[in-house]
Order: structure tokens, then sequence, then C-alpha cells
């Protein structure tokens, strides 16, 4: 597609003067597109979002519109919007700079899915460790109040709206839907069997949206410049711009607003992105979405950041999340890394997540420390499998995606760097030179995961 010239949206009034203040924000046209959408029908509002094409940009890339409308019309209890700014995917950093630079854009985005959902009241929820970002929300969300954004009357209009802000404790199961729904509700985050579906039976058991922060932000922006316009920024099946987190070995690391047909490797290269690696190094893997997305070689970064794409590589475009490794990185120490932090967070409630995930790391250190074996290798596979398959993606054996989110990169890391997992064992050591972690670190890891 891309038949419009890409542009910054999400992006255009980062790092100026006041870029978080409602002053700043409507001189350049702020709450305009609430007005426009405020004249429609609120089935012409979904429809317009579904003709931009808008994908969720909180990991799974579900059709915007159409989770809107499943909603139904006809449900006598109220309607909820929840907004989900837990961000807490390793490899993921861009929410926070949307609530930190621009948060009158995501409460634009509310208002505007507030009035198409028929929603009175959204709940904002942000992760525990954000509290400069849930001040700076918490101050736009004020502003919006004093100006008549918000409260008894929209703008003037016969439609109320009311905005609170959650704060989360720091868990990152609370960043799946319905774990997030039960915290909001004052609950234990435990995930909700599926279904029924958050869109007839949500927060507080009422029809319920859950919308990332980006995807709230990107709404304002159908309405201000139209449909057909944001569509034509991407791709046949996924419209407008996204925002990725490149780190790892790059000598510019950042958040980048980038066109959808922006290639891995461009992403990871070029001179107004990553600027490649430092002198003398290589890249040796990359995560694309996350660390729950299964990792890319070196060979396969000519590939589009775009959901479709990245599938045909039995990955995920996932958070957004672009971690890059070069030669000198282990990747069984990488994989155990991320096998500890999924065996901390798993919420324990399924027994193939409860019980395989700390299997997983406990499997690796053996390995990575020259005490693994080949049957223990075999284990560790077995594991992973019980967990989740791969492929295909998202068939996992738990409630939640957590299992999913483990297993597949201990799928993806040992399928396409098993000689590296068959050095440790048979040379009983880390062959990169990389040394046990050793006493020296149990204190550390007192209380995680082994």
């Amino acid at each position: 597609m891309f038949t419009t010239p890409f542009e910054k949206i999400i992006t255009r009034a980062w790092g100026k003067p006041g870029s978080h203040s409602l002053e700043t924000y409507q001189a350049a046209g702020g709450y305009q597109a609430l007005e426009k959408a405020l004249e429609m029908a609120p089935a012409q509002v979904i429809d317009e979002v579904k003709k931009s094409n808008l994908r969720g940009r909180g990991g799974a890339g579900f059709p915007t519109g159409m989770k809107w409308s499943f909603v139904p019309k006809d449900n006598p209890k109220p309607k909820y919007l929840c907004v989900n700014g837990d961000e807490s995917e390793p490899g993921t950093f861009k929410d926070r700079y949307i609530l930190e630079h621009d948060p009158h854009m995501m409460l634009e985005g509310i208002a505007i899915t507030c009035y198409a959902l028929d929603a009175h009241v959204c709940y904002v929820y942000l992760r525990g460790e954000f509290k400069h970002q849930a001040e700076r929300t918490q101050a736009a969300i004020d502003e919006a109040y004093k100006a008549g954004i918000f409260g008894k009357k929209v703008l003037g209009r016969d439609f109320s709206l009311d905005c609170y802000l959650v704060r989360g404790a720091g868990a990152y199961i609370c960043g799946e839907e319905t774990a997030l729904l039960e915290s909001v509700e004052g609950k234990k985050g435990w995930p909700r069997l599926k279904p029924p579906f958050p869109a007839v039976v949500g927060l507080f058991g009422a029809p319920t949206v859950v919308n990332n922060v980006e995807t709230l932000a990107s709404v304002p922006h159908i309405f201000q410049r139209g449909a057909g316009w944001y569509a034509g920024l991407g791709t046949d099946k996924s419209g407008g711009t996204r925002l990725v987190c490149l780190s790892g070995t790059v000598k510019k690391p950042g958040v980048y607003e980038v066109p959808l047909n922006l290639t891995v490797k461009d992403l990871i290269f070029k001179p107004e992105y990553g600027n490649g690696l430092p002198a003398g190094r290589k890249v040796k893997a990359v995560i694309p979405g996350g660390s729950s997305a299964p990792v890319l070689t070196a060979d396969e970064l000519d590939v589009a950041l775009e959901f479709e794409a990245l599938k045909t590589k039995q990955t995920m475009a996932g958070s957004g999340g672009v971690v890059v490794m070069d030669e000198s990185a282990c990747m069984v120490r990488c994989l155990w890394r991320v096998a500890r932090f999924y065996a901390e967070e798993s919420c324990g409630q399924c027994t193939p997540c409860r019980e395989g995930t700390p299997w997983q790391t406990r499997l690796l250190r053996k390995i990575e420390e020259g005490r693994g074996t080949h049957e223990d290798l075999e284990t560790l596979v077995h594991v992973a499998s019980s967990i989740a398959p791969y492929p295909p993606i998202g068939l996992g054996n738990t409630i939640c995606a957590l299992g999913d989110a483990a297993a597949l990169p201990t799928h993806s890391f040992f399928q396409k760097f098993k000689d590296e997992f068959i050095a440790h064992v048979e040379q009983k050591k880390c062959p990169l030179g990389d040394k046990p972690w050793g006493a020296f670190q149990d204190a550390y890891n007192k209380g995680l995961p082994q």
C-alpha cells in the first residue's frame, strides 16, 4: 500500500518545550479530532477505525476497530475502557515516552474511543514503577477536566466521561488484559479463562475494551487526517506508523517512529536509526518484538517490522522491542536470562508455566556452567514443548500467553543456535569464554528461580 508519504505522527512533538501540556497540544490542533468524532454516530466512528487498518500496538496486533465492534450494543450494563499502560515486556520502552511527552494525545484517543463504545468511564492502568509518567498523566487528566474535555459534558456535548488513573505494583502478568482487569478490581492479578472475552464480560462483569497506550494515541490522527490517509501510511492489513524500541549492541539505541515497511536490517544500520554496531562487531541475533518473540539470525534481517511480514519468519512484531546481540553474546546465557525473567513473573496459576519455567532456568544454568548433558538438551526442548509447541504461535497449554512467551524463545534459540548449545555440553564450559555466575552472584540470585 504505502500511498501516503511517511511522516512522524506519534512523536511529532517530542522534545518540544511543554509538549505534555494542554496548551501546547491544542496549539498543534489537539482535540480537533475529538470535535469531528463527536459529530459522527458512534457506529461511524468504529467504521472509520476499521477502515484505517489500525492494529493494536501492545503485542497481539489485533485490528482495533474489530475489537471495538465486539462490544454488544444491547447489553444493559455500563461499558468500560481500560488503557493498558503496564509496559513491562523486556526490551520495550515506548509507551512511557508517550505518557511523558504527549499524554493528551492518548487522552484524546480515550475520549473518541469511549464515545464510540458508549462508555462513560475509563481506567488508565500504569505500571507501578512509572511514577513520573503517572504524575504527567494525572496532570493531563486534571487539565482535561478543567477544560471541559472530560466531565459531565464532553466539549459541551450530551456525553459524560470520567477518567481515573490506576497504578499497578510492578507485576508483568498484569500486562495481560484479563489480569489487568482483576488488578483494577483490587484482586490478585491472575488471568481469567476465556471465553467469555472482556468485550462481553470484562471489568466488574460488564462489557470492556482494553487498548494499549500507543494504540489509543494513534486514534486522533485517523479523524484529524482521515482513515484513508492513515491506512495509506501502512500496508494492506496494517495502517499507520509504529514505535519501535531499539536496544542492545547498536550505536544509537532509542525509541523510533518508523514506517511499517522498514526492515529490521535498516533499523539497525541506517544512520537515522541505530547507525550500525560498534567497530569490529557483527550481528549474531535479533529479538524483533520483545523478549517473548522468537529470535532472528543475522541472515533473517531483511524482513519488514510489520505484523504479517514477521509471521513469515515464525516470529512476531509483538510490542516493538528490537534487541540486537553481537557475536560476543552467548546464546545460552542470553536465553537463561530471558527464562529467569519469565520464571520470576509467572503467576503460578497454570501447572505447565508454574513448573516448566523454573525447570527451564535450572537446565539452562546447568548447561551454561558446563555441567549439562545431551539428555539435558533433550529435556529442555521437551519442557518448552510441554508449555507451548513451536510452531504454531499462540497455541500453548496455559490460560494466558505468558507460557507461550517463556517457551517460544527456548524453541527458537535452541533451533537456530543448536551448535552453540551442543558446544557447551561437549566442551563442558561456555565456548565464548563467559565465566560461570559462581558464588559472587548467589546473593543477587537469592530468591530467584535458579
